[in-house]
């Protein structure tokens, strides 16, 4: 336990308050021992938080002989009893509740530190457990011995012992603790790994949390300076919130995929666990393909478009699907509209639809493009697909959903504003009774 109390005293200084998980087992009051050895040298405020898991009958008496033991050493008790547990997991749910009453508790006292008394194995237990299901890389380290948060650090100063230091130091010192019988049951992953996988472990190497110890603080080094080669090209290729395919195909592998899973973590923010390494694999693709543009339908509705050197989300839009009745007037967006007019001097423009009320069915309506859509376009045998006018015309991806589509009735595409007319439109010098004109702004 010398290193335990070496990083203490180093650590704390005087007058510091800590809040200190407390549940009665080995572990923390071997914790909160320590702390007692140095409480009066360093004049320590420690808040002892108990959680009433309220999950097994000795769940109250261990809730009575924390309390004894903490106001025996003149230390304070606060306690929460959990009533009913939600429909989930169980010890996630347990462990927000738990992380959620040491925060306010934190807040009340103006507490320095958080201290909980998780160990070397279960550090070992931690990360064996997460390379087995799967991680990111930082994903396979397990807890650090320091977490920063804003005001206050969370700390774990018995990262260095192992269980069998902390029972032996317990025994020595007459230390008083419940036992949890729940951590013998093996239907349990960690007691799996705790009671089968660490005792080979150690029959091989017995200080083998050490090497654990190491291997986790070089992942952490590691995932550091990640972080800031991830943050350097992040400037490089990101402009606005669209990225730059030729920096960011000239990147290292490991600093492309960092670079995605950025700006999709950005993106669905809390939503995150709908993306799965197949869904960055195909955006990997889209980026390294030689098409200029392409689109990726992704959970939440979200898609990503690739359209020549960017790459970008656009939500899905539901009004995609909507006509909307196309009368003497339309606004299209802030900078476009369609509007009937009198009469236009006009003879070729892909910008003015000339027709004859006879050859279409009435009313027209203003819609976007839908999967499938052909026009017959004017003085052209034969009819095109929408979607291959687009690209021809060299339309930017992300306009091609929102560009307006004139059409009838029978929902026969008329016009395509700006781009394309059908074989529907008319001479000037020709019969018509129906003029539209699609201008950028009111004053043309």
């Amino acid at each position: 336990m010398n290193e335990v109390i070496s990083y203490l005293n180093q650590k704390l200084k005087k007058g510091d308050t800590i809040i200190l998980g407390l549940s009665g087992g080995p572990d923390s009051m071997c914790l909160f021992s320590l702390l007692l050895q140095i409480k009066e040298k360093l004049n320590l405020n420690i808040i002892c938080a108990h959680v009433n898991h309220n999950l097994r009958k000795e769940s109250e008496e261990e809730q009575t002989f924390v309390e004894k033991i903490v106001k025996e050493n003149k230390s304070i008790f606060e306690y929460l009893r959990i009533k009913e547990y939600k429909k989930e997991n169980i010890e996630q749910f347990a462990r927000k509740k738990r992380y959620l009453f040491f925060e306010e508790l934190r807040n009340k006292y103006k507490a320095n530190y958080i201290m909980t008394a998780h160990h070397g194995d279960d550090l070992i237990e931690t990360i064996l457990m997460r390379l087995v299901r799967g991680s990111s890389f930082k994903g396979y380290a397990g807890f650090n011995k320091e977490t920063d948060f804003n005001s206050y650090q969370l700390l774990r100063p018995l990262i260095y012992t192992t269980k069998d230091e902390i029972e032996k130091y317990n025994k020595i010192n007459h230390i008083n603790y419940c036992i949890d019988q729940s951590n013998f049951d093996t239907n349990y992953t960690r007691n799996r790994y705790r009671h089968k996988i660490l005792p080979i472990l150690k029959e091989e190497n017995k200080t083998v949390n050490k090497k654990f110890l190491k291997f986790n603080e070089m992942i952490f080094e590691i995932e550091e300076f990640l972080k800031k080669e991830t943050e350097n090209a992040l400037t490089k290729v990101l402009e606005f919130d669209k990225v730059n395919l030729h920096e960011f195909n000239n990147l290292d592998l490991v600093l492309q995929k960092r670079v995605l899973k950025y700006i999709i973590k950005n993106e669905y923010q809390e939503n995150i666990p709908s993306i799965n390494e197949k869904h960055l694999q195909q955006i990997m693709n889209i980026c390294k393909s030689n098409k200029a543009n392409l689109t990726l339908n992704l959970p939440m509705k979200k898609t990503i478009i690739k359209s020549y050197n960017q790459l970008y989300f656009k939500k899905s839009m539901d009004h995609e699907k909507n006509r909307i009745l196309l009368n003497d007037y339309c606004k299209i967006n802030s900078f476009s509209i369609i509007k009937k007019v009198e009469s236009c001097e006009t003879i070729k423009s892909n910008y003015v639809l000339r027709l004859n009320s006879k050859d279409v069915k009435l009313p027209l309506y203003v819609r976007y493009r839908n999967p499938g859509d052909f026009i017959e376009i004017k003085n052209l045998k034969g009819r095109k697909k929408v979607k291959n006018i687009f690209i021809d015309e060299k339309i930017p991806i992300d306009k091609r959903d929102h560009w307006p589509i004139i059409v009838d009735s029978n929902d026969i595409i008329l016009w395509i504003p700006g781009i394309k007319k059908s074989k529907f439109d008319r001479n000037i010098d020709e019969f018509y009774d129906i003029i539209y004109k699609y201008v950028m702004s009111e004053e043309c």
